[in-house]
């Protein structure tokens, strides 16, 4: 009878082990899942994280000067003094500052259209390494379409991830409440009011580019997102400016073509884009800089040539010209032009 229960009792204790086992076994599975899930969790979770570092910059991060540099935007847009912090949406860059020259893209949607890829292969291929270090290229992104942003922002960091990297190569996005009210003329069925609207933005597009680099650098380039540059050109960008004997001049220019390849100094653009902003509603960007000299130069009743001449000392121009426009579809919807600078 005690051999019996005995043998009862170990028969009772394997089975108790083995329902242990296996409820330890069940335990260690659930456990390994939640581990993996926590592990997925986290992830997922740093991924935004990186996405919204990547998506906008963080205001402990901000650059003061660049920041304060908007301030100016207040005086003429009303609705932006209830704006604490006017900033851009910074989407790649390391906010390169202290360089020799900061050269800005402005950009849109042309559809199925893109000279972007071109333009940067061109300007960045053709640095050298000791420029490339001592300038950063500032693509601005002037469109509220965040599949378009997307668009933009892969192939920039794919096709030039080392300059990215660097912070040679920044891309930021305009904020939708920079703008003034003028979707009105946008949603016009009137052609001549959706240009007129499209010619306003554009030189809103300018000036907020030009605020944002203009702390960034010695010397400001305007370009365009549908040219291609000469080889050597920022050697030669430099090697003429040294050898300027004045420093009186308010730009100089390296294409003849609107606004493109015009060169400022840096601490000058605040009065520019004071001056733009002024006229915005009046005349496209390229116009309003010749308006410029006529304020600056021409006294009342001075004669023509006079007034032509003293502006030859301060709006210089160089020759040949060191940029070409290779774009056909304008920023326009639906328009092409084929201007090409005679003097590249």
């Amino acid at each position: 009878n005690q051999l019996t229960n005995c043998r009862n009792h170990i028969s009772e204790f394997k089975e108790s082990i083995l329902r242990l086992k296996n409820k330890t076994e069940r335990n260690r599975q659930e456990l390994l899942n939640a581990f993996k899930e926590m592990k997925l969790d986290i992830s997922e979770k740093e991924h935004d994280a990186q996405n919204a570092v990547e998506k906008k910059v963080n205001t402990s991060d901000m650059n003061e000067t660049v920041s304060d540099a908007f301030e100016v935007l207040k005086f003429f847009f009303p609705h932006l003094r209830k704006v604490d912090r006017i900033y851009p949406n910074v989407i790649k860059g390391r906010e390169k500052t202290g360089v020799t020259f900061a050269l800005g893209i402005s950009t849109v949607n042309r559809g199925n259209y893109s000279y972007l890829k071109q333009t940067l292969t061109s300007l960045l291929s053709r640095m050298t390494l000791p420029e490339e270090k001592d300038s950063v290229v500032i693509v601005s992104i002037a469109d509220s379409n965040e599949n378009y942003v997307k668009s933009v922002v892969d192939m920039i960091t794919k096709k030039f991830k080392r300059q990215v990297t660097s912070g040679s190569l920044e891309v930021i996005s305009i904020p939708a409440y920079f703008y003034p009210n003028i979707s009105h003329a946008a949603r016009s069925t009137d052609d001549s009011e959706k240009l007129e609207s499209w010619r306003i933005k554009q030189v809103l597009d300018f000036c907020f580019l030009m605020l944002y680099a203009q702390p960034k650098a010695m010397y400001y380039l305007q370009l365009e997102d549908d040219i291609i540059a000469n080889k050597m050109y920022l050697t030669k960008i430099t090697d003429f400016v040294h050898n300027i004997t004045s420093n009186n001049w308010l730009y100089i220019e390296f294409s003849v073509l609107g606004f493109i390849g015009k060169l400022f100094k840096s601490e000058d653009l605040t009065d520019f884009v004071r001056f733009f902003l002024m006229f915005y509603k009046d005349k496209p960007v390229d116009l309003l800089l010749g308006d410029i000299f006529l304020v600056k130069m021409c006294t009342p009743g001075e004669a023509l040539e006079k007034c032509i001449e003293q502006n030859k000392h301060i709006r210089i121009r160089y020759k040949p010209s060191l940029f070409q426009h290779v774009g056909i579809q304008s920023s326009y919807p639906g328009r092409e032009q084929y201007f090409k600078d005679i003097y590249y």
